[in-house]
């Protein structure tokens, strides 16, 4: 069903951009979620949540994937600075949940530079900045260690892990209440059209209740069961 909830930081300055990132999150993840299962594609990021209800956020990635800390110590490094506006800074600690990759000091320059928001197979820390400045960060969860002198920058904009998704720099990252969806930028007119096709279905779902119908009557009249099957497996 569409949902129209909140706002985004995500300043993306293609507007033709914009408007699909926008349908999409009206759509919300689970009905992206479906359109994905569709054609085959994975995408739904097992494990990573908000750090709170209500936030939402949707653009290109920018990946960054850290290992353990090496000798010589590298850094934790300063790619943010690299960062558009707009994009979504998607962090690969390799799920490690003792040592942070992000705090306050990443959280107040993101929202200064209008980064759509931060996406971690791992943890973040100062999470009181975040949820005052109400920044969508996304993560396995919360641990106030440094990852300084523990894990360093091995790459950036190269493929990442999200959870069990993969995430190639580009690609478009979608979070909201329900968790994180990463749509294959070749891929995104397709995915956008389809969610916003389920999403009409499933409104009509709504509708058809709501007025009276049996949810069985309403669900078989629209395909229900199978909005979210391969199309080879729908006949």
């Amino acid at each position: 069903m569409a949902k129209n909830r909140g706002v985004t930081h995500a300043q993306p300055a293609d507007r033709s951009l914009t408007a699909v990132l926008a349908a999409l999150q009206n759509a919300g993840t689970a009905t992206v979620s479906d359109a994905l299962d569709r054609l085959g594609l994975p995408g739904s990021a097992h494990g990573i949540a908000p750090l709170a209800d209500g936030l939402r956020l949707a653009g290109p990635a920018y990946t960054v994937r850290y290992v353990p800390v090496g000798d010589p110590k590298g850094t934790v490094g300063d790619y943010i600075d690299h960062i558009e506006p707009g994009a979504v800074a998607v962090l690969d600690n390799q799920g490690r949940t003792d040592a942070t990759v992000w705090g306050d000091i990443l959280t107040e320059y993101a929202v200064s530079r209008r980064l759509a928001g931060t996406a971690i197979w791992g943890v973040c820390r100062d999470v009181a900045t975040a949820l005052r400045l109400s920044y969508p960060l996304y993560s396995r969860g919360r641990f106030m260690r440094t990852g300084k002198d523990r894990v360093e920058v091995a790459d950036t904009q190269v493929p990442v892990a999200l959870g069990d998704v993969q995430v190639r720099p580009g690609d478009i990252v979608i979070g909201d209440d329900d968790g994180v969806v990463v749509i294959p930028h070749h891929r995104l007119a397709e995915v956008a059209d389809l969610a916003a096709s389920i999403a009409a279905r499933e409104d009509a779902i709504t509708k058809a209740v709501l007025g009276g119908a049996t949810i069985a009557d309403a669900r078989a009249e629209h395909g229900y069961h199978t909005l979210q099957r391969a199309r080879a497996e729908r006949s």
